[in-house]
């Protein structure tokens, strides 16, 4: 009984009732109270988001407790940087973090569809349906609705040696992020980066293999996609050449230093002789070190750890370049995409082990001393890195997130070929189908399938609404056209391009995407649904 938060006593009847341990001190909110509370405070978060949505869609700048500044329209990066102190705010970012580990897009959507969910939710505990009836009758209707997506969804065609429709998803993705203005590269960008290391045999992407670097200064313009690894480092000396062709690699993860006793010591040096003794043993082993290293052919050694300026002289002496500090990750993909083995002591070293690269040189920006070196036309090519410039740090670290959102987008289509119709057009089609379903229902669920045809409007009343339309009369000519025509692609027309046949505008959307989203948004109103009693201290809100 020690999780019980009080005890049980007895009244002069033999009536047990309960006495709680703190009382005066917590909060309780029950019932509809708590429903209300918590339905509210997702609400607030989600209208937060919907001024995201679309490519329309506005940015949010987000300043960290010690003045980091954030600039983004990416749902999951706003929530997980909102300060959110209440609990049901903390699910909706666990929500929109989970899209985003999924799919890696859409993650504004899921939040605003979860909002609109809860406020249809709120509307029919106030007719006295019961919350779990709504529960039940959301989840029947999700069925129903990823039933449809899948009746609508058509197959699309994915090849590497047109991967025309591709970029076309991805400027759909791309469409509602800063980065629109160079839209067209930042797409083939992503595209040819997923089919470099896709493997389309077995439908899958490895996204290890792809490594987004980013640099401040340049223009958006100027990022490129290197067929090879791109490092944050320099050669260990300046005097080291800054190019190397053909080169052989020795991936070290030992020290260039003497080897220590493992255990615990101390060493006393009594007089110069013996000083003299150590030092020179200290060097030899240099030496031998780094013979070993030239003996196995290696004409380039990357170090995971660093040397002291002694052995650094002695390596240029020696004419062998060298990168020290080269963290672990890049260390990997300096492996795999040279085809060289990790060497963890020098002993080992054998010519087999050495990878090799067409040309290894370091890159310099602008008029800084920033270097970076890259590793190109490796033997075994699978790794590629996006070098992404920008004026300021905010800007880079923007087209990362979007250019990533863009990769996640392009594997879901090889992992599922199928793809609906973006600008509304899917979730419209899915709400016409569910609300006539409703209409077949004598249950009261029929109440839950109306409220989530309702609340599936809500984004493409969004996205009606931050283009700048009027959002009622948008959705209501948009629907009805689908209603007459059956025409699935008939979407809101953000861009007024004057057509709203999303499949002339190619605004397409992954198929796994939007399921998931509906899948997500539902389950987790269904377990907000099921909380009707709330405890917490008094200094919090309930």
């Amino acid at each position: 009984m020690s999780a019980f938060p009080g005890s049980i006593a007895f009244d002069e009847y033999g009536r047990p009732f309960i006495i709680l341990r703190d009382q005066d001190r917590q909060k309780r909110l029950t019932g509809v109270d708590a429903l209300k509370s918590h339905i509210l405070a997702a609400r607030q978060i989600a209208n937060t988001l919907r001024t995201s949505l679309g490519p329309k869609g506005l940015d949010k700048m987000l300043v960290s407790s010690d003045g980091d500044v954030t600039v983004t329209n990416d749902g999951a990066t706003i929530l997980k940087m909102m300060d959110i102190e209440h609990e049901i705010g903390k699910l909706l970012v666990e929500l929109s973090q989970s899209q985003d580990d999924e799919i890696g897009d859409g993650t504004t959507g899921v939040v605003v569809l979860a909002g609109g969910l809860l406020e249809q939710a709120a509307t029919l505990i106030d007719r006295g349906i019961h919350p779990i009836r709504i529960a039940d009758g959301f989840e029947l209707a999700c069925r129903a609705a990823v039933e449809h997506l899948d009746k609508i969804a058509e197959l699309f065609p994915v090849s590497a040696s047109d991967p025309e429709p591709l970029i076309k998803v991805a400027l759909t993705t791309l469409g509602s992020k800063i980065i629109n203005k160079c839209h067209r590269q930042m797409a083939e960008i992503a595209v040819n980066a997923v089919l470099a290391v896709a493997d389309l045999e077995q439908k899958d992407v490895n996204f290890e293999l792809i490594k987004l670097e980013g640099k401040v200064g340049g223009k958006l313009e100027d990022t490129v996609l290197v067929e090879g690894v791109v490092i944050d480092k320099t050669m260990s000396h300046p005097q080291m050449p800054k190019e190397l062709k053909n080169a052989k690699i020795a991936i070290l993860t030992c020290p260039f230093e003497p080897p220590k006793p493992k255990t615990k010591h101390k060493l006393d040096v009594t007089d110069v002789a013996k000083y003299k003794e150590l030092r020179q043993y200290e060097q030899d082993k240099f030496k031998e070190m780094v013979d070993l290293v030239k003996k196995a052919g290696a004409t380039l050694a990357i170090c995971q750890w660093g040397f002291d300026d002694e052995a650094n002289h002695l390596l240029l002496q020696q004419n062998l370049p060298a990168v020290r500090w080269v963290g672990g990750p890049e260390i990997e993909l300096i492996a795999i995409a040279t085809g060289g083995r990790i060497v963890p002591r020098f002993e080992e070293l054998s010519p087999e082990k050495l990878g090799s690269a067409g040309l290894v040189r370091e890159l310099s920006f602008g008029t800084t001393n920033d270097k970076m070196m890259v590793i190109k036309d490796c033997a075994k090519s699978k790794a590629v890195t996006i070098l992404v410039r920008g004026g300021n740090k905010m800007l880079v670290d923007e087209a990362k997130r979007s250019l990533h959102d863009a990769l996640c987008v392009v594997r879901s289509l090889i992992q599922d070929p199928r793809v609906v119709f973006g600008g509304g057009a899917a979730e419209i089609s899915c709400s016409l189908a569910i609300a006539e379903q409703a209409d077949q229902l004598a249950s009261l669920e029929q109440y839950a399938f109306r409220g989530f045809a309702e609340a599936l409007d809500i984004v493409p009343l969004a996205l009606a609404e931050n283009s700048g339309l009027s959002a009622i009369n948008a959705l209501g000519e948009v629907k009805s056209i689908q209603a007459q025509t059956g025409n699935s692609a008939i979407g809101i027309d953000c861009m007024f391009t004057g057509d709203n046949s999303m499949r002339n505008q190619h605004v397409i959307e992954s198929l796994k995407s939007k399921r998931q989203q509906f899948l997500l948004a539902t389950q987790l109103v269904k377990m907000i649904l099921k909380i009707d009693d709330v405890r917490s201290p008094n200094d919090q809100r309930g």
